[in-house]
């Protein structure tokens, strides 16, 4: 579904990306682990089209972002790190008219969006103004705009980021059960906590100054020595049923002297 060949992407003052290539194939689930200023976003971007690469070729569903990206975006569901709703619209309001924006027919919107609704848990909220909801709702409300119309390729920048705790578990919930379903699109998120991959994700990609520190299966490749590298200091990585958690290693405190013996 994604294939990136030597991708290399430059702004005017630094190189984002360095040689970057990646293979995303159907019913994968990937999640893109790095710190601030690794090239995560820059990287999503290129995936979507958004923004041509300096070198390299980026291929989505057999078509090359630098010839078809008017195809690519038919095909493709991209939620970047911000994004607008239209908050005095519904909920249902702002799902139709992510369907119709795809060139669907009104009797095809509509029941696209009760079918995006009940996928990201919004199905209660169909009434609701999209401005009442809380920071969590509006979240799946903006990635049931993305798959509203079936993409092929789902790409998710940060889609936790800003939440609290309550919130994101809940996102992180909702992704998990996505990335189950037996129709979720080819999947690839964006996050700095590994606490943030959902349940059911099947691959990892760490990025560190543009560059791959490690990628492949994520109970092989989201290892200590692999995140450390990624992040720049000494990490501890552990798994706990289908979550993961990471922390910085302290080290074992100094034995203490023992005590001089009397006399």
């Amino acid at each position: 579904m994604i294939e990136v060949s030597d991708l290399s992407y430059e702004y005017p003052t630094v190189r984002a990306l360095n040689g970057v290539s990646l293979r995303v194939i159907p019913q994968t689930i990937t999640a893109l682990v790095g710190p601030n200023g690794a090239g995560k976003t820059t990287l999503l971007r290129c995936l979507a089209a958004l923004d041509a690469p300096y070198d390299g070729h980026v291929l989505i569903d057999g078509l090359d972002t630098a010839t078809s990206p008017r195809e690519i975006h038919a095909r493709l569901g991209y939620l970047p790190d911000f994004y607008g709703l239209y908050d005095e619209l519904s909920v249902r309001r702002c799902l139709t008219y992510a369907a119709r924006a795809h060139g669907m027919a009104p009797s095809a919107a509509g029941a696209a969006a009760e079918k995006a609704a009940a996928r990201v848990g919004l199905s209660d909220r169909m009434e609701s103004p999209a401005g009442e909801l809380s920071r969590g709702l509006r979240q799946r409300l903006a990635i049931g705009q993305t798959i509203v119309h079936e993409p092929r390729v789902l790409l998710l920048d940060e889609p936790a980021a800003g939440l609290d705790l309550g919130g994101r578990e809940d996102l992180v919930a909702r992704l998990g059960l996505l990335a189950q379903d037996t129709e979720a699109p080819a999947l690839v998120l964006v996050t700095h906590h590994v606490e943030e991959i959902p349940p059911g994700f099947t691959d990892v990609l760490l990025l560190r100054d543009g560059r791959i520190v490690a990628a492949g299966p994520l109970e092989l490749t989201l290892t200590a020595e692999n995140l450390s590298a990624t992040f720049g200091l000494p990490l501890v990585v552990e798994r706990h049923g289908d979550r993961w958690s990471a922390r910085a290693a302290t080290p074992a405190p100094a034995a203490s002297a023992p005590a001089p013996l009397p006399g």
